[in-house]
């Protein structure tokens, strides 16, 4: 089938499109290592149909693990889905709930991500722990970082708060942040450096998919963990290493709102 290469700030995806076809769409784990290896990419999105919302969106990581949320990836589906509708909204339904998607300019597509979960529970966390503030801590070559924010945006994120992300070693910490004993789901890693209280550096290792030039979950997942601590306004723009994407964390309806750039990259053939 024909799929589409797309990216969400240097975010790279691949897209299919399956609404339609009979039957539940399944995809083993070594078939999306497989693609993975075929067309490198952080997450695989397939549309199916839904009975409530545009579509239903499913989200592998590039290591086939099947996961319930991804901010880039929903704002390039929705992109995708407005060419072909013309509409400027659409609604996605995920395993992580349903999004609200908006044209936000050329080549830029907001989404409500909904409200950021907070309690360890929802993390989820092992033990009871206070998510402003985690009593964890791990270190690596001599280098320890601890005490992070932790926030669920429909996936589990740990935020530590960096003061030199330029020269402090993500690929080394982040595997082992994600496999903690503490985060029975695993865990995403953020890394970030509060330049100003509108301005956040950051740096994401994604479960199961390693660094990656963005992560939009781990964008909102920062600015929620950095708000709470005081360190920044509600709204702030996150600088990646692919690109800027905006996020506001609104006071009146405690929903967050992701914005940013969408690129496609054009056609692929995929044998699924």
């Amino acid at each position: 089938m024909i799929a589409r290469l797309m990216n969400g700030a240097g975010n790279k995806f691949i897209l299919a499109d399956v609404r339609g076809r009979a039957g539940v769409f399944n995809l083993s784990a070594d078939s999306v290592k497989a693609m993975a290896r075929a067309h490198p990419f952080d997450q695989l999105l397939v549309l199916e149909d839904s009975d409530t919302s545009d579509a239903f969106m499913r989200i592998w990581n590039s290591d086939g693990d099947e996961v319930g949320a991804c901010g880039n990836g929903t704002r390039a589906a929705a992109w995708a889905m407005m060419q072909e509708t013309g509409s400027d909204t659409l609604s996605l339904d995920t395993a992580g709930g349903v999004l609200l998607a908006r044209d936000a300019g050329p080549m830029s597509v907001s989404v409500d991500m909904g409200e950021p979960r907070l309690d360890w529970t929802e993390i989820p966390l092992v033990r009871p722990m206070d998510t402003l503030q985690l009593d964890f801590a791990v270190e690596k070559d001599g280098v320890r970082i601890e005490a992070p924010g932790a926030v669920s945006m429909g996936n589990p994120h740990a935020v530590f708060f960096i003061r030199d992300i330029a020269n402090f070693p993500v690929t080394g910490l982040g595997p082992v942040v994600e496999h903690a004993p503490l985060f029975p789901e695993r865990v995403n890693a953020g890394f970030a450096q509060i330049l100003d209280a509108r301005h956040i550096r950051l740096r994401v290792w994604e479960r199961g998919a390693g660094i990656t030039a963005a992560c939009g979950t781990g964008a909102c997942a920062a600015l929620v963990a950095a708000h709470r601590r005081g360190l920044c306004e509600r709204q702030a723009m996150i600088h990646a290493d692919g690109g800027d994407l905006s996020v506001e964390w609104r006071k009146s309806d405690n929903h967050v709102i992701l914005t940013g750039p969408v690129e496609d990259e054009g056609p692929i053939e995929l044998d699924i």
